[in-house]
C-alpha cells in the first residue's frame, strides 16, 4: 500500500507545488514514513522532508490527511498531476531507510 498525492497553490503568478506520499520503511518491522518535497512548479524542489516513523500505514495516512486539511485551508487544491519530484522523494526513502540501519546497529549490544 503506498499513497502519494500532489497539492498546488498559485500566488503572484508562480505555482507552489508539494508532492507527498507515504512509504514503507524497509524490512517487516511494520513502520511507515511520510515524506514531502516543496518547491515551485517546473524547478527542483527546495525541501524535502520525512516525518515518522509511525507504526502502520493508518497512522501515516492520518497525518497526511491533517497536513492536507491544513494546506487546503491556505488555498493549496490537489490536483491529479503526476509526480515529477517523485526521483527526490525516493532519495529521501532511501536516506531515512539507511539512517534508521545505522541507528539499529547502534542500539545493539555489543558482541560477547
Amino acid at each position: 500500500m503506498s499513497r502519494s498525492l500532489c497539492l498546488t497553490r498559485q500566488c503572484l503568478g508562480l505555482v507552489t507545488r508539494i508532492e507527498c506520499a507515504v512509504r514503507p520503511l524497509s524490512g517487516e518491522s511494520g513502520l511507515w514514513t511520510l515524506i514531502c518535497a516543496a518547491g515551485i512548479a517546473g524547478n527542483q524542489p527546495t525541501a524535502v522532508k520525512a516525518q515518522g516513523p509511525f507504526p502502520g500505514p493508518c497512522v501515516a495516512e492520518s497525518v497526511l490527511d491533517a497536513i492536507v486539511e491544513n494546506l487546503l485551508a491556505m488555498g493549496y487544491e490537489i490536483t491529479a498531476d503526476s509526480s515529477i519530484w517523485c526521483l527526490h522523494i525516493q532519495a529521501e526513502l532511501r536516506r531515512v531507510r539507511a539512517s534508521r540501519g545505522r541507528c539499529l546497529d547502534d542500539c545493539q549490544p555489543p558482541p560477547g
